[in-house]
């Protein structure tokens, strides 16, 4: 009988390690990678004061939002790629539909900092970027400060600790050791910040796979809370390798949200109308799933680790 080490379900995952209050990070990766299966179970599960921090978020942010799951979000960017704007995230914004939505603005490499200064364990990481920019009014954790060596101001950019980071990658063994490539957005940092770790993995692969490439091992096991083995679980985002994004649901997911009641009607069919990802996929179809497959391998050459 196998190990099982840190491996969990989706449902297990997110109860035990996701509840409402949190602060949860998605969509590390930017564009590439979005853990939406992790969303959609927080939706099923009720939670709700759900503070986000991600730098894109694309769609999922969304659909928490429409939800009703979030009072915050700190993001340099929210809406939908493919079509620019998301209309759950307006309508909190606009009329506080489902509920109100307060929304703390990053620069992209602001939020990087935030991410990368808990990473190294200090209360903040200074820079010149947005010096002169109106995030300064709004965000209170971006302070102009007099540089202690010379004349010139800077920002500070105080350190961002998430209560759990989600992050999707490739493949893992089942002590949560995880290889990734592609876009790594601020993944890395992400899994040092956080409180905790749920790494959602394409394959659950033996530890001598991780152990062939141990420079692909971008997140070590030691920062793991849980392992959750979930094919597709990013899905409509790409995965480098496994799958293409999906821009189709992209665009109908911005046709179905235009209103509440399209919104909710969207919401039943596609998370609460499921209880899993494999219902999800099913759902979505073995044709279009099968259509997002990689066209053309690109395998990166051998490394020999000899000595």
């Amino acid at each position: 009988m196998l190990e099982t080490g840190k491996i969990a379900t989706m449902e297990q995952a997110i109860a035990e390690h996701a509840p409402s209050g949190s602060m949860v990070l998605l969509g590390a990766q930017l564009e590439q990678m979005i853990p939406f299966a992790a969303g959609h179970e927080m939706i099923r599960q009720g939670r709700r004061d759900l503070t986000l921090a991600g730098p894109i978020s694309d769609i999922l942010f969304d659909q928490l939002i429409g939800a009703g799951a979030v009072s915050h979000v700190l993001a340099a960017w929210m809406g939908n790629a493919s079509a620019g704007l998301g209309w759950c995230l307006r309508r909190a914004v606009e009329q506080g539909k489902p509920r109100p939505v307060h929304v703390v603005d990053y620069s992209n490499f602001t939020l990087a900092l935030a991410l990368h200064g808990a990473a190294l364990g200090v209360p903040f990481l200074p820079t010149y970027s947005t010096l002169g920019s109106d995030l300064l009014k709004t965000n209170g954790n971006l302070r102009e400060f007099p540089s202690p060596v010379n004349e010139e101001k800077l920002i500070a950019v105080r350190a961002l600790k998430p209560d759990v980071a989600i992050l999707q990658v490739q493949r893992a063994d089942r002590q949560g050791n995880a290889h990734l490539w592609g876009n790594l957005g601020v993944a890395v940092d992400a899994a040092r910040a956080a409180r905790k770790v749920i790494v959602v993995a394409e394959e659950i692969v033996a530890p001598e796979v991780i152990a062939s490439d141990p420079n692909r091992t971008l997140i070590p096991g030691m920062f793991v809370t849980a392992v959750v083995h979930e094919p597709g679980g990013a899905h409509p985002s790409p995965v480098q390798g496994y799958h293409r994004r999906d821009h189709a649901f992209f665009s109908q997911y911005h046709e179905h949200s235009q209103t509440l009641e399209d919104f909710e009607r969207w919401l039943q069919r596609w998370v609460l109308g499921v209880s899993n990802r494999r219902e999800y996929l099913n759902l979505l179809g073995s044709c279009r799933v099968e259509a997002l497959g990689v066209r053309e391998h690109a395998y990166s050459a051998p490394a020999d680790f000899g000595t």
